[in-house]
């Protein structure tokens, strides 16, 4: 039972009343209090039966972050009163749920729908938490009141910022497939047409065949293979923690995947997904031609950055564990960390390295750049002491990368996603991919 404002404001009239009347006999209180429990009693008795009622949830399932989605509730009444109630849809305050309450009526053996509109702020799945439905009296003097489970989920998505650049980065590679064919021949390139040499065009490329049968040199065009396979694997370890910027660094690590997986599925490559730290936190396994960009954003939603240390070899075996398909481009987003990546990865890298062509992702804090800038006083020169001495380990560490054979894209986080595009089409240009 639930009592109401008015029922509160009734009682102080009372109050009022006997304490004016009480001259008059010592019975008139116990009549006002009698009047006022019958008539919150006979308010309560004509409310309709709150456990009754049955809820149906429906509306969107999934969202990008920052934008808004709608949830509706169907309340149905199958009881033969009037049912005038508040209803609570309960959301988690992340969730952004408004309005937080709904008034309504429904008549008997009928039904009506609510909406709530949803503008999360973290990324995951929301779910509701439960539905309260308080029943009010004729006169909303007195309410019974019932919580209930109706489930709904909503799962929120990356907001994707890096979007802006797929454009760009698509004008590039119809100018590197399209109309300009590379003239670059590799072991990941596939035969397109014969032409005149011309100077400048390698020597390795003249097809000599040809050329015997005509009075010039012939060479041959070669252009990007297509069907290639991306291995996509995202660091949710400790490391992925730390904040560049507003955000950890495993926003924009999944920003940068995104950007790459929309345009690797645009040159017909195929993308698989894997996060890992000590275990597989998520695995998306292409299965064809289609695009799987859906399903790695679905798959990225839950991620949240794990407080262990990443298991290297762990995560080398989850790679190789894969179906065998030949070399594909794995590409590690992770933390050039000195004592993370010496200890961990480094050991494991021939492994990896004889089998597929590693491509190591990071995002440089630029804090650390202008730390390293700043004079003036004792204590800034500390600072950029230190971090100075950051900057070496970690052009350090991607040297070393590069000598055993992986190439190493380090960008600011504003930059990663564009960085990582464009070091994907360099690797296709050359015909490595």
């Amino acid at each position: 039972m639930a009592v109401t404002g008015r029922a509160v404001f009734l009682a102080f009239v009372g109050v009022a009343v006997a304490f004016i009347a009480a001259p008059a006999g010592r019975w008139v209180p116990w009549v006002v209090l009698g009047l006022l429990l019958t008539v919150l009693l006979v308010d309560l008795a004509l409310a309709a039966n709150s456990r009754s009622v049955r809820l149906t949830h429906g509306g969107d399932t999934s969202v990008r972050l920052g934008e808004q989605a709608e949830v509706w509730l169907v309340v149905a009444n199958p009881g033969r009163r009037p049912l005038r109630a508040t209803v609570r849809d309960a959301w988690r305050p992340s969730a952004g749920a408004a309005p937080r309450t709904h008034d309504l009526v429904v008549p008997p053996r009928g039904q009506r729908l609510v909406r709530t509109a949803l503008t999360p702020t973290r990324r995951g799945d929301q779910h509701n938490a439960h539905v309260t439905v308080r029943s009010y009296g004729p006169l909303r003097l007195a309410a019974r009141q019932s919580s209930h489970t109706a489930p709904w989920t909503v799962r929120v998505l990356p907001p994707f910022r890096s979007r802006r650049h797929l454009p760009s980065k698509l004008s590039q590679l119809q100018a590197l497939e399209g109309q300009h064919r590379t003239m670059v021949r590799g072991q990941g390139s596939e035969f397109d047409s014969l032409r005149e040499y011309v100077p400048g065009d390698d020597v390795r490329s003249i097809d000599w065949r040809a050329t015997a049968r005509r009075e010039t040199v012939v060479v041959r065009t070669w252009r990007p293979e297509r069907d290639r396979r991306i291995l996509l694997v995202l660091d949710t370890s400790r490391t992925s923690a730390g904040r560049v910027g507003d955000l950890p660094r495993l926003e924009h690590a999944m920003d940068a995947a995104l950007l790459l997986t929309a345009l690797a599925a645009k040159a017909g490559d195929r993308v698989d997904f894997l996060a890992y730290d000590r275990q597989v936190r998520a695995r998306v396994r292409s299965e064809g031609r289609g695009s799987t960009l859906p399903a790695i954003v679905s798959a990225m939603a839950p991620l949240e950055p794990e407080l262990v240390e990443l298991d290297a070899a762990g995560m080398v075996s989850a790679i190789l564990s894969g179906p065998r398909r030949g070399r594909q481009l794995v590409v590690l987003l992770t933390d050039l960390t000195p004592a993370a990546v010496e200890t961990g990865l480094l050991p494991r890298l021939s492994t990896l390295t004889a089998r597929h062509l590693v491509l190591v992702a990071s995002v440089a804090d630029p804090y650390v750049t202008r730390m390293a800038a700043e004079r003036g006083n004792a204590q800034a020169v500390y600072r950029a002491a230190a971090a100075q001495r950051t900057l070496a380990e970690r052009r350090r560490i991607a040297a070393e990368l590069r000598r055993r054979g992986v190439e190493v894209v380090e960008a600011p986080a504003e930059e990663l996603a564009p960085a990582l595009a464009d070091a994907y089409l360099a690797l296709k240009a050359q015909g490595r991919l």
